[in-house]
Protein backbone atom coordinates (compact mmCIF):
# COMPACT_ATOMS: atom_id res chain seq x y z
CA UNK A 1 0.00 0.00 0.00
CA UNK A 2 1.30 3.42 -0.90
CA UNK A 3 1.90 6.08 1.68
CA UNK A 4 -0.96 8.20 0.27
CA UNK A 5 -3.49 5.39 0.64
CA UNK A 6 -2.39 4.69 4.19
CA UNK A 7 -2.91 8.33 5.15
CA UNK A 8 -6.44 8.34 3.64
CA UNK A 9 -7.38 5.11 5.47
CA UNK A 10 -6.24 6.48 8.84
CA UNK A 11 -8.29 9.62 8.28
CA UNK A 12 -11.49 7.68 7.40
CA UNK A 13 -11.17 5.07 10.19
CA UNK A 14 -12.53 7.32 13.02
CA UNK A 15 -15.56 8.18 10.88
CA UNK A 16 -16.31 4.53 10.21
CA UNK A 17 -16.09 3.72 13.92
CA UNK A 18 -18.51 6.54 14.77
CA UNK A 19 -20.97 5.35 12.15
CA UNK A 20 -20.89 1.74 13.48
CA UNK A 21 -21.39 2.91 17.05
CA UNK A 22 -24.35 5.03 16.03
CA UNK A 23 -25.90 2.15 14.13
CA UNK A 24 -25.51 -0.24 17.09
CA UNK A 25 -27.05 2.20 19.56
CA UNK A 26 -30.26 2.82 17.53
CA UNK A 27 -33.20 0.71 18.93
CA UNK A 28 -34.92 -1.71 16.56
CA UNK A 29 -38.58 -1.06 15.62
CA UNK A 30 -40.90 -3.36 17.65
CA UNK A 31 -42.87 -6.01 15.75
CA UNK A 32 -46.66 -5.62 15.94
CA UNK A 33 -48.32 -8.75 17.56
CA UNK A 34 -51.07 -10.28 15.43
CA UNK A 35 -54.57 -10.59 17.05
CA UNK A 36 -55.53 -14.06 18.33
CA UNK A 37 -57.56 -16.19 15.95
CA UNK A 38 -60.99 -17.54 16.94
CA UNK A 39 -63.66 -19.60 15.19
CA UNK A 40 -67.14 -18.12 15.12
CA UNK A 41 -70.59 -19.35 14.16
CA UNK A 42 -73.14 -17.08 12.53
CA UNK A 43 -76.46 -17.02 14.36
CA UNK A 44 -79.14 -18.33 11.97
CA UNK A 45 -82.73 -18.71 13.28
CA UNK A 46 -84.45 -21.91 12.19
CA UNK A 47 -87.59 -23.90 12.94
CA UNK A 48 -87.00 -26.30 15.82
CA UNK A 49 -88.75 -28.23 18.54
CA UNK A 50 -88.19 -26.93 22.06
CA UNK A 51 -86.95 -29.83 24.16
CA UNK A 52 -86.52 -29.90 27.93
CA UNK A 53 -84.27 -32.40 29.71
CA UNK A 54 -85.63 -33.54 33.06
CA UNK A 55 -84.43 -35.94 35.73
CA UNK A 56 -86.42 -38.78 37.21
CA UNK A 57 -86.80 -42.52 37.78
CA UNK A 58 -88.22 -45.51 35.99
CA UNK A 59 -91.45 -46.85 37.47
CA UNK A 60 -93.28 -50.12 36.90
CA UNK A 61 -96.82 -49.61 35.53
CA UNK A 62 -98.17 -52.41 37.73
CA UNK A 63 -96.71 -53.80 40.94
CA UNK A 64 -98.29 -56.68 42.83
CA UNK A 65 -97.38 -58.07 46.21
CA UNK A 66 -98.04 -61.80 46.28
CA UNK A 67 -99.55 -62.58 49.70
CA UNK A 68 -100.81 -65.65 51.51
CA UNK A 69 -104.62 -65.44 51.72
CA UNK A 70 -105.01 -68.41 54.05
CA UNK A 71 -103.07 -69.68 57.06
CA UNK A 72 -100.85 -72.69 56.54
CA UNK A 73 -97.40 -74.13 56.05
CA UNK A 74 -95.54 -73.43 52.78
CA UNK A 75 -94.81 -76.77 51.12
CA UNK A 76 -93.02 -75.63 47.96
CA UNK A 77 -91.83 -72.64 45.94
CA UNK A 78 -92.66 -73.45 42.32
CA UNK A 79 -91.27 -70.47 40.38
CA UNK A 80 -87.66 -69.53 39.63
CA UNK A 81 -86.58 -66.29 41.31
CA UNK A 82 -85.97 -63.41 38.90
CA UNK A 83 -87.92 -65.02 36.06
CA UNK A 84 -90.83 -63.72 34.02
CA UNK A 85 -94.21 -65.12 35.03
CA UNK A 86 -97.65 -64.91 33.47
CA UNK A 87 -100.91 -64.17 35.21
CA UNK A 88 -102.22 -67.41 36.76
CA UNK A 89 -98.85 -69.20 36.99
CA UNK A 90 -98.44 -71.24 40.19
CA UNK A 91 -95.90 -69.67 42.55
CA UNK A 92 -96.28 -71.37 45.97
CA UNK A 93 -98.06 -74.40 47.42
CA UNK A 94 -99.50 -74.20 50.94
CA UNK A 95 -100.38 -77.40 52.83
CA UNK A 96 -103.99 -78.11 51.70
CA UNK A 97 -104.84 -80.86 54.23
CA UNK A 98 -106.44 -78.64 56.93
CA UNK A 99 -108.31 -76.70 54.27
CA UNK A 100 -109.56 -79.90 52.63
CA UNK A 101 -110.90 -81.02 56.02
CA UNK A 102 -112.80 -77.73 56.32
CA UNK A 103 -114.35 -78.32 52.91
CA UNK A 104 -115.54 -81.77 53.91
CA UNK A 105 -116.95 -80.42 57.17
CA UNK A 106 -118.80 -77.71 55.27
CA UNK A 107 -120.20 -80.33 52.85
CA UNK A 108 -121.57 -82.30 55.81
CA UNK A 109 -123.12 -79.13 57.18
CA UNK A 110 -124.92 -78.55 53.88
CA UNK A 111 -126.33 -82.07 53.88
CA UNK A 112 -127.52 -81.71 57.47
CA UNK A 113 -129.22 -78.40 56.68
CA UNK A 114 -130.86 -79.87 53.56
CA UNK A 115 -132.22 -82.83 55.61
CA UNK A 116 -133.70 -80.44 58.17
CA UNK A 117 -135.16 -78.40 55.33
CA UNK A 118 -136.88 -81.50 53.92
CA UNK A 119 -138.44 -82.31 57.31
CA UNK A 120 -139.68 -78.79 57.99
CA UNK A 121 -141.06 -78.44 54.48
CA UNK A 122 -143.18 -81.59 54.88
CA UNK A 123 -144.42 -80.44 58.28
CA UNK A 124 -145.34 -77.01 56.96
CA UNK A 125 -147.28 -78.56 54.06
CA UNK A 126 -149.11 -80.98 56.41
CA UNK A 127 -150.11 -78.23 58.86
CA UNK A 128 -151.29 -76.08 55.98
CA UNK A 129 -153.89 -78.78 55.11
CA UNK A 130 -154.85 -79.54 58.73
CA UNK A 131 -155.54 -75.93 59.59
CA UNK A 132 -158.25 -75.88 56.93
CA UNK A 133 -160.28 -78.52 58.88
CA UNK A 134 -159.37 -77.05 62.27
CA UNK A 135 -157.26 -80.10 63.14
CA UNK A 136 -154.42 -77.83 64.31
CA UNK A 137 -154.43 -74.28 65.46
CA UNK A 138 -153.45 -71.44 63.18
CA UNK A 139 -150.53 -70.67 65.52
CA UNK A 140 -149.13 -74.19 65.08
CA UNK A 141 -149.42 -73.87 61.29
CA UNK A 142 -147.59 -70.55 61.32
CA UNK A 143 -144.86 -72.01 63.56
CA UNK A 144 -144.38 -74.87 61.11
CA UNK A 145 -144.07 -72.43 58.19
CA UNK A 146 -141.54 -70.32 60.15
CA UNK A 147 -139.50 -73.45 60.84
CA UNK A 148 -139.49 -74.21 57.13
CA UNK A 149 -138.25 -70.70 56.27
CA UNK A 150 -135.58 -70.98 58.98
CA UNK A 151 -134.41 -74.26 57.44
CA UNK A 152 -134.12 -72.57 54.04
CA UNK A 153 -131.86 -69.92 55.59
CA UNK A 154 -129.76 -72.62 57.29
CA UNK A 155 -129.22 -74.34 53.94
CA UNK A 156 -128.12 -71.04 52.33
CA UNK A 157 -125.73 -70.39 55.21
CA UNK A 158 -124.26 -73.90 55.01
CA UNK A 159 -123.73 -73.54 51.26
CA UNK A 160 -121.97 -70.19 51.78
CA UNK A 161 -119.69 -71.82 54.36
CA UNK A 162 -118.90 -74.56 51.86
CA UNK A 163 -118.16 -71.98 49.17
CA UNK A 164 -115.74 -70.15 51.47
CA UNK A 165 -114.02 -73.40 52.43
CA UNK A 166 -113.53 -74.23 48.77
CA UNK A 167 -112.12 -70.75 48.12
CA UNK A 168 -109.66 -71.18 50.98
CA UNK A 169 -108.62 -74.53 49.57
CA UNK A 170 -108.02 -72.84 46.23
CA UNK A 171 -105.90 -70.17 47.92
CA UNK A 172 -103.56 -72.92 49.07
CA UNK A 173 -102.25 -72.80 45.49
CA UNK A 174 -100.78 -69.29 45.24
CA UNK A 175 -100.84 -67.95 41.67
CA UNK A 176 -99.48 -64.80 39.99
CA UNK A 177 -102.05 -61.96 40.03
CA UNK A 178 -100.37 -60.16 37.09
CA UNK A 179 -97.79 -60.88 34.41
CA UNK A 180 -94.30 -59.52 34.97
CA UNK A 181 -90.92 -60.24 36.49
CA UNK A 182 -90.94 -61.78 39.95
CA UNK A 183 -88.26 -61.13 42.53
CA UNK A 184 -86.79 -63.23 45.29
CA UNK A 185 -89.00 -65.31 47.59
CA UNK A 186 -89.70 -63.65 50.94
CA UNK A 187 -90.44 -66.99 52.66
CA UNK A 188 -89.01 -70.48 52.47
CA UNK A 189 -90.50 -73.95 52.63
CA UNK A 190 -91.81 -74.79 56.09
CA UNK A 191 -92.73 -71.20 56.97
CA UNK A 192 -96.09 -70.57 58.65
CA UNK A 193 -97.88 -67.87 56.66
CA UNK A 194 -101.18 -66.05 56.94
CA UNK A 195 -101.42 -66.57 60.68
CA UNK A 196 -103.32 -63.54 62.01
CA UNK A 197 -102.28 -61.37 59.02
CA UNK A 198 -101.59 -61.75 55.32
CA UNK A 199 -97.95 -62.61 54.70
CA UNK A 200 -95.97 -61.18 51.75
CA UNK A 201 -94.48 -64.02 49.70
CA UNK A 202 -92.93 -62.22 46.70
CA UNK A 203 -93.13 -59.13 44.48
CA UNK A 204 -94.08 -58.97 40.78
CA UNK A 205 -93.37 -55.91 38.63
CA UNK A 206 -94.56 -55.33 35.10
CA UNK A 207 -91.71 -54.23 32.80
CA UNK A 208 -93.36 -53.96 29.37
CA UNK A 209 -94.08 -51.14 28.83
CA UNK A 210 -92.36 -49.08 31.53
CA UNK A 211 -93.00 -45.58 32.87
CA UNK A 212 -90.52 -42.74 33.35
CA UNK A 213 -91.59 -40.22 36.01
CA UNK A 214 -89.69 -36.90 35.78
CA UNK A 215 -90.11 -33.61 37.60
CA UNK A 216 -90.33 -30.10 36.16
CA UNK A 217 -90.35 -26.89 38.18
CA UNK A 218 -93.41 -24.67 38.14
CA UNK A 219 -91.14 -21.79 37.03
CA UNK A 220 -90.25 -23.61 33.80
CA UNK A 221 -93.89 -24.49 33.19
CA UNK A 222 -94.95 -20.87 33.75
CA UNK A 223 -92.33 -19.61 31.28
CA UNK A 224 -93.52 -22.13 28.69
CA UNK A 225 -97.14 -21.07 29.14
CA UNK A 226 -96.23 -17.39 28.75
CA UNK A 227 -94.30 -18.12 25.55
CA UNK A 228 -97.28 -20.06 24.20
CA UNK A 229 -99.71 -17.27 25.13
CA UNK A 230 -97.60 -14.56 23.50
CA UNK A 231 -97.26 -16.62 20.32
CA UNK A 232 -93.47 -16.87 20.45
CA UNK A 233 -93.87 -20.64 20.67
CA UNK A 234 -96.52 -22.90 19.20
CA UNK A 235 -98.06 -25.78 21.12
CA UNK A 236 -97.50 -29.34 19.93
CA UNK A 237 -100.33 -31.79 19.45
CA UNK A 238 -100.28 -34.96 21.51
CA UNK A 239 -99.19 -36.99 18.47
CA UNK A 240 -96.22 -34.64 17.89
CA UNK A 241 -94.85 -34.93 21.43
CA UNK A 242 -92.11 -37.51 21.78
CA UNK A 243 -89.75 -38.42 24.59
CA UNK A 244 -86.13 -39.59 24.46
CA UNK A 245 -84.76 -41.50 27.42
CA UNK A 246 -81.14 -40.93 28.46
CA UNK A 247 -79.86 -43.92 30.42
CA UNK A 248 -77.58 -43.85 33.47
CA UNK A 249 -74.47 -44.31 31.31
CA UNK A 250 -75.38 -41.25 29.21
CA UNK A 251 -76.49 -43.15 26.10
CA UNK A 252 -79.87 -42.60 24.47
CA UNK A 253 -82.38 -45.43 24.63
CA UNK A 254 -83.12 -46.43 21.00
CA UNK A 255 -86.92 -46.56 21.33
CA UNK A 256 -88.94 -43.35 21.56
CA UNK A 257 -91.58 -42.79 24.23
CA UNK A 258 -94.81 -40.82 24.52
CA UNK A 259 -96.05 -38.40 27.17
CA UNK A 260 -98.97 -39.90 29.09
CA UNK A 261 -99.96 -37.08 31.44
CA UNK A 262 -98.86 -34.11 33.52
CA UNK A 263 -99.79 -34.27 37.18
CA UNK A 264 -102.26 -31.68 38.45
CA UNK A 265 -100.78 -31.35 41.94
CA UNK A 266 -97.58 -29.49 42.84
CA UNK A 267 -95.23 -31.12 45.34
CA UNK A 268 -95.21 -28.63 48.22
CA UNK A 269 -91.72 -29.62 49.37
CA UNK A 270 -90.02 -29.18 45.96
CA UNK A 271 -92.35 -26.94 43.96
CA UNK A 272 -92.29 -29.40 41.06
CA UNK A 273 -94.83 -31.25 38.94
CA UNK A 274 -94.51 -34.87 37.85
CA UNK A 275 -94.67 -35.76 34.15
CA UNK A 276 -95.06 -39.40 33.15
CA UNK A 277 -93.85 -40.88 29.85
CA UNK A 278 -94.26 -44.43 28.58
CA UNK A 279 -91.48 -46.34 26.83
CA UNK A 280 -91.55 -49.76 25.16
CA UNK A 281 -89.30 -52.27 26.90
CA UNK A 282 -89.40 -55.49 24.84
CA UNK A 283 -85.94 -56.67 25.94
CA UNK A 284 -86.61 -55.85 29.63
CA UNK A 285 -83.44 -53.71 29.69
CA UNK A 286 -85.06 -50.86 31.61
CA UNK A 287 -85.56 -51.67 35.29
CA UNK A 288 -87.78 -49.86 37.81
CA UNK A 289 -85.98 -47.56 40.23
CA UNK A 290 -83.19 -46.60 37.80
CA UNK A 291 -82.18 -42.92 37.62
CA UNK A 292 -82.75 -41.56 34.11
CA UNK A 293 -83.10 -38.32 32.17
CA UNK A 294 -85.84 -37.65 29.65
CA UNK A 295 -85.64 -35.18 26.79
CA UNK A 296 -89.25 -34.14 26.30
CA UNK A 297 -90.60 -32.17 23.33
CA UNK A 298 -92.79 -29.35 24.65
CA UNK A 299 -93.31 -26.70 21.94
CA UNK A 300 -92.39 -25.56 18.41
CA UNK A 301 -90.32 -22.44 17.71
CA UNK A 302 -90.47 -21.13 14.13
CA UNK A 303 -87.43 -18.86 14.69
CA UNK A 304 -85.38 -20.81 17.16
CA UNK A 305 -81.73 -20.05 17.90
CA UNK A 306 -79.24 -22.66 19.06
CA UNK A 307 -75.53 -22.51 19.88
CA UNK A 308 -73.01 -25.28 20.54
CA UNK A 309 -72.85 -26.22 24.21
CA UNK A 310 -69.11 -25.48 24.26
CA UNK A 311 -69.82 -21.85 23.37
CA UNK A 312 -71.83 -21.24 26.57
CA UNK A 313 -69.96 -20.41 29.77
CA UNK A 314 -71.08 -19.55 33.29
CA UNK A 315 -70.10 -16.42 35.18
CA UNK A 316 -69.50 -16.15 38.93
CA UNK A 317 -73.24 -15.78 39.53
CA UNK A 318 -73.96 -18.93 37.52
CA UNK A 319 -75.58 -17.07 34.63
CA UNK A 320 -75.03 -18.24 31.05
CA UNK A 321 -72.80 -16.04 28.88
CA UNK A 322 -71.36 -16.21 25.36
CA UNK A 323 -68.56 -14.27 23.69
CA UNK A 324 -69.29 -12.50 20.40
CA UNK A 325 -67.17 -10.79 17.75
CA UNK A 326 -68.69 -7.40 16.91
CA UNK A 327 -68.48 -5.46 13.64
CA UNK A 328 -65.16 -3.87 14.73
CA UNK A 329 -63.59 -7.28 15.33
CA UNK A 330 -63.59 -6.96 19.12
CA UNK A 331 -64.76 -9.49 21.67
CA UNK A 332 -68.06 -8.72 23.41
CA UNK A 333 -69.53 -10.59 26.39
CA UNK A 334 -73.27 -11.24 26.27
CA UNK A 335 -75.58 -12.77 28.88
CA UNK A 336 -78.07 -15.22 27.39
CA UNK A 337 -80.95 -17.32 28.63
CA UNK A 338 -80.81 -20.98 27.64
CA UNK A 339 -83.52 -23.53 28.24
CA UNK A 340 -83.55 -26.97 26.70
CA UNK A 341 -81.20 -28.87 24.45
CA UNK A 342 -81.19 -30.10 20.89
CA UNK A 343 -78.51 -32.73 20.43
CA UNK A 344 -75.26 -31.11 21.61
CA UNK A 345 -76.61 -27.56 21.32
CA UNK A 346 -78.32 -25.23 23.77
CA UNK A 347 -81.60 -23.60 22.79
CA UNK A 348 -81.25 -19.84 23.40
CA UNK A 349 -84.44 -18.17 24.57
CA UNK A 350 -83.10 -14.61 24.86
CA UNK A 351 -79.89 -12.66 24.27
CA UNK A 352 -78.93 -13.37 20.63
CA UNK A 353 -80.12 -12.06 17.28
CA UNK A 354 -79.78 -13.24 13.71
CA UNK A 355 -76.43 -12.41 12.05
CA UNK A 356 -74.36 -12.12 15.24
CA UNK A 357 -71.08 -14.04 15.45
CA UNK A 358 -70.64 -16.35 18.45
CA UNK A 359 -67.16 -17.59 19.33
CA UNK A 360 -67.16 -21.40 19.45
CA UNK A 361 -63.39 -22.10 19.46
CA UNK A 362 -60.49 -20.21 21.00
CA UNK A 363 -62.43 -19.01 24.02
CA UNK A 364 -59.52 -19.66 26.37
CA UNK A 365 -57.29 -17.14 24.56
CA UNK A 366 -59.58 -14.09 24.49
CA UNK A 367 -61.24 -11.65 26.85
CA UNK A 368 -63.95 -9.00 26.36
CA UNK A 369 -62.57 -5.94 24.57
CA UNK A 370 -59.72 -7.76 22.78
CA UNK A 371 -59.28 -7.47 19.04
CA UNK A 372 -59.40 -10.87 17.32
CA UNK A 373 -59.26 -12.44 13.89
CA UNK A 374 -62.51 -14.31 13.31
CA UNK A 375 -63.13 -17.12 10.91
CA UNK A 376 -66.07 -19.41 10.29
CA UNK A 377 -65.49 -23.17 10.20
CA UNK A 378 -63.98 -24.07 6.83
CA UNK A 379 -63.73 -20.42 5.68
CA UNK A 380 -60.80 -18.06 5.19
CA UNK A 381 -60.02 -15.85 8.20
CA UNK A 382 -62.03 -12.64 8.47
CA UNK A 383 -59.58 -9.89 9.40
CA UNK A 384 -62.31 -7.76 11.00
CA UNK A 385 -59.85 -6.60 13.63
CA UNK A 386 -57.98 -4.59 11.00
CA UNK A 387 -60.98 -2.70 9.73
Amino acid sequence: MSLLRQLRFHRLLPCLVLLLLAACGKPAAPEQASPPQVTVELVKPQALTVTTELNGRLVSPRTAEVRARVAGIVLKRVYREGSDVKQGDVLFLIDPAPLQAEVESAQAGVKKAEANLYQTRLQAERYEELVKIDAVSRQEAENAKAGFLQSQADVASARATLKKARLDLGYATVTAPISGRIGKALVTEGALVGQGDTTALAMIQQLEPIYADVNQSTRQISQLRKSLQTGRLQALSKTQISATLIQEDGTAYPLKGVLLFTDLAVDQSTGQITLRSEFPNPQKLLLPGSFIRVQLDQAHDANGITVPQRAVQRDAAGKAIVLLVDAQGQVEERQVEVDGVRGNRWIVQRGLSAGERVIIEGLQHVQPGMAVTAQEPGNVADSGANR
